[in-house]
């Protein structure tokens, strides 16, 4: 019997890790392994789950491939993984694999086709979660009417816009991928906002994807996990930007840097001058952690547009060394220097 696994995916932010949280807590004594990818070197996401206290998030548990997209690197990283998982004396129940807020699903799926691995696990589903009210504020196209207008042109039969728009190619391709479709964040919506982009991802997605409305990323998991369906096996019916280009891909598209800033007195002045930097730069995606001084506590930042959470999540441990590192993510031609400057300007200045 084949081992199911399901494939999160999302753009930057969209909330895929607080899904995979809220999967853990509600396991109900399921082996899970976790295979997380990260466009950028921080590897916040597998910290964060391990930080989490759930049992089950274990290090043997949570892979993290960080070695750029895991669409672009399914050979060389994603297959010896599968294979180690898949060759455990006790193999997982279910696989659960979160990319890259950046990276296309469709590859990855082919990946379950490999002669290594075809034979031993399936692609139980494809969950694409989408950030409400990011898609409302129009992120992911530059002009929605007339994206809209073009997938209902007779000329567009796989249903996807022309734009060249690198944030709406990556998000489309992602929500034609999928099986199920996570509204996510759906309590920040304004009234009427939720019923339009159901309809929306309606008409951008697959024909008879459940469109589910999601708070905090909480769904039954039974919901999740047991679509059976079989995704390899069902490629022509996902259409991507790629198909017919050899699957070539890369983020030339995006910048993505690490920024260190010493100790952090005064988070919430910090929240403040993130802010400035998102506003003033157009970032997609800020998330780290920065060092209290005082505090025993790791505190928690992220950052999706011009939202910005900040939370401790657990005490630092004795072995690892107190920094505060943030990673910035945007469209290429982000003002490195100036961004670093603006972030790393002595607060009260």
């Amino acid at each position: 019997m084949k081992i199911p696994a399901t494939v999160i995916t999302g753009f930057l932010g969209a909330g895929k890790t607080t899904l995979i949280r809220h999967l853990l807590e509600n396991a109900n004594g399921r082996r899970i392994a976790l295979i997380i990818n990260e466009f950028g070197d921080l590897g916040f996401d597998k910290d964060l789950i391990q930080g989490c206290g759930i049992e089950g998030c274990e290090d043997e548990n949570v892979i993290e491939l960080a070695n750029g997209c895991i669409c672009c690197t399914v050979a060389d990283d994603f297959l010896p993984v599968m294979e180690k998982l898949l060759d455990r004396d006790e193999p997982p129940d279910h696989i659960v694999i979160e990319t890259s807020g950046l990276a296309l699903p469709k590859p990855l799926i082919k990946a379950f086709n490999w002669p290594e691995i075809r034979s031993r696990v399936t692609v139980d589903g494809v969950v694409a979660v989408v950030d409400g009210p990011a898609a409302a504020a129009g992120r992911f196209a530059d002009d929605p009417q007339a994206v809209q207008r073009q997938r209902e042109s007779p000329n567009n039969s796989a249903g996807l816009p022309d734009h060249d728009n690198p944030l709406e190619e990556v998000f489309t391709d992602q929500v034609q991928a999928a099986d199920m479709i996570l509204l996510n964040k759906a309590d920040l919506l304004k009234d009427g906002e939720e019923a339009h982009l159901v309809a929306d991802l309606a008409a951008a997605a697959r024909d008879a994807v459940h469109i589910v409305p999601t708070r905090h990323g909480r769904v039954d998991i039974a919901v999740l996990l047991g679509l059976e369906k079989a995704a390899e096996d069902d490629l022509d019916s996902r259409p991507s930007h790629h198909d017919g280009a050899d699957d070539e891909h890369d983020h030339d598209d995006f910048d993505t840097f690490t920024v260190e800033l010493g100790d952090v007195a005064d988070p919430a002045a910090l929240e403040d001058r993130l802010l400035a930097a998102i506003t003033g730069h157009d970032i997609l995606r800020i998330k780290g952690f920065i060092h209290v001084p005082g505090k025993d506590m790791r505190h928690v930042v992220q950052g999706v547009g011009p939202r910005i959470q900040r939370y401790y999540d657990r005490p630092w441990n004795g072995d690892e060394a107190r920094r505060s590192t943030l990673v910035v993510i945007g469209e290429k031609g982000l003002d490195r220097a100036a961004i670093e400057e603006l972030l790393r300007k002595p607060l009260g200045h």
